[in-house]
């Protein structure tokens, strides 16, 4: 493996709490320390997309329906054709 994936590879193990990863050197120290905050920020920006998607879920099965009332529209035509109807009889 080429030595920069075999680092970062080393620091990932360290970050994830892997038991068979030694501690970082100190020169690795700030790559760690940044990775730390890189996997930070992804979970951050994870839980905020996962937020959004619930929040659309909600508002798509709670939320005001598109034509909520049409069906009233559609009831007063039909008395009127039904008040019609029964007068010709």
């Amino acid at each position: 493996m080429r030595p920069e994936l075999e680092r970062l590879r080393g620091i990932e193990h360290y970050l994830l709490g892997a038991p068979d990863a030694p501690p970082p050197a100190a020169a690795l120290a700030a790559d760690t320390e940044a990775q730390r905050r890189a996997y930070g920020a992804l979970h951050l920006a994870g839980q905020r997309q996962l937020r959004r998607e619930l929040a659309a879920i909600h508002e798509t099965l709670y939320g005001p329906r598109a034509g909520r009332w049409a069906w009233t529209a559609a009831a007063a035509g039909l008395r009127l054709v039904f008040a019609r109807w029964g007068r010709r009889a």
